[in-house]
């Protein structure tokens, strides 16, 4: 191997068995440390940068790796396979990490002065029953719109833009740093290719005005928290008669009164009277779809029991699929008795025993079982 080239594995501080990914991210770590932009005055930095680069450019291509790991730098000597120095993939090489330094994103071409509009977002609450049924809503919201005075091009009526005479329409403008040449975003026109001397009164030039416009917006059956509708084409108006963006509409639901939910289905809390609980009965409850069903209470119901009603939850989105009800009992305490009730339920209390209470029977055995053992530890 030649001995006045430094090993380019060492050049790129990787190991020889490091994989493309490696080889990347050490190339472009090293390539911002050393760029002679980031050490003005260093012309060692311009040397290094340069090792760095030609260290890449062999090391990135498969077959130029493979005669490196077999000849060394000899490979790429007295015309083995030519240099590996600045030729023709140097701009590829570079162009991720140009993005990095200064935020260019590498595009080329003519520009054309039109820039897509951006997205907008709107906010709608619904109800639970709006989610039930599904509904066309009718929404306003301000937004751009193409310029009717001068047809989106910002140019007064009668006259046009004009190519712009610092980038000749490219939208951007090339700039030598020292043995390299970058590319910028052209100042006059900022990035479009196209000036305007004489913009339009209506939109001062951009192209578009603000105005309030009314939409219709269709709500599927079974849509949830958080479902996104989009509608192409609704957002802002594009700069200087650029396509429109999308307008997002972003649902919530409001809490109801009566049901909560849980994906497709629903869950609702009813109090009963200890009596019904006890000697069993049946209550109606109302459904999301503004009907009634019985709930049939079976005798020493307690609370917390839950009882499931097919068919009667929420629709699926984009399904035929229906959840169901879950309709959870409360057994209600009674309150501000009169003085008969207050005898009678004491009657009922001492005609008590464990049969009729065994939760409360079981719990108690096993109070005093502890409270026993604890007496009989030493």
């Amino acid at each position: 191997m030649s001995t006045t080239k430094r090993c380019y594995y060492e050049t790129l501080e990787v190991e020889r068995n490091a994989d493309e990914s490696t080889l990347k991210s050490a190339f472009r770590k090293l390539a911002m440390k050393w760029h002679p932009d980031r050490n003005p005055g260093d012309a060692s930095s311009e040397i290094k940068f340069k090792e760095i680069n030609e260290a890449y450019e062999v090391l990135k291509d498969g077959d130029k790796r493979a005669a490196y790991d077999r000849y060394g730098h000899a490979a790429f000597e007295q015309g083995m396979g030519g240099g590996a120095g600045f030729g023709a993939g140097f701009a590829s090489s570079f162009s991720d990490i140009f993005e990095d330094l200064f935020g260019m994103a590498g595009q080329r071409g003519r520009g054309t002065g039109r820039e897509r509009g951006a997205d907008l977002r709107y906010n709608m609450e619904i109800t639970l029953e709006d989610a039930f049924k599904g509904k066309t809503a009718q929404i306003e919201i301000p937004v751009s719109v193409t310029c009717e005075s001068c047809s989106g091009t910002g140019a007064k009526a009668g006259t046009k833009p004009k190519t712009c005479s610092t980038c000749g329409g490219a939208g951007r403008v090339r700039q030598a740093q020292g043995f390299f040449t970058l590319e910028r975003t052209c100042p006059s026109c900022q990035g479009r290719g196209q000036t305007i001397e004489d913009p339009c009164p209506s939109c001062t030039g951009s192209g578009r005005v603000t105005r309030e416009r009314t939409l219709s917006v269709n709500i599927p059956q079974g849509v949830e928290d958080g479902t996104r509708i989009r509608l192409a084409g609704e957002g802002e108006a594009g700069v200087r008669g650029g396509p429109p963006g999308d307008l997002y509409i972003f649902l919530s639901l409001a809490p109801h009164d009566i049901f909560q939910r849980d994906g497709a289905d629903l869950h609702c809390r009813v109090p009963i009277s200890m009596v019904t609980a006890a000697l069993g009965g049946e209550f109606e409850v109302p459904t999301i779809e503004r009907g009634k069903t019985k709930v049939k209470v079976p005798s020493g119901t307690q609370t917390g029991r839950r009882f499931r009603i097919a068919g009667k939850g929420m629709p699926v989105l984009r399904s035929r699929q229906v959840g169901d009800m879950y309709v959870q009992v409360a057994v209600e305490t009674p309150q501000n008795l009169t003085k008969k009730q207050q005898e009678l339920l004491a009657e009922f209390e001492k005609l008590s025993s464990g049969a009729t209470q065994p939760e409360a029977a079981g719990f108690f055995s096993k109070v005093k079982d502890f409270f026993g053992s604890r007496a009989s530890t030493p």
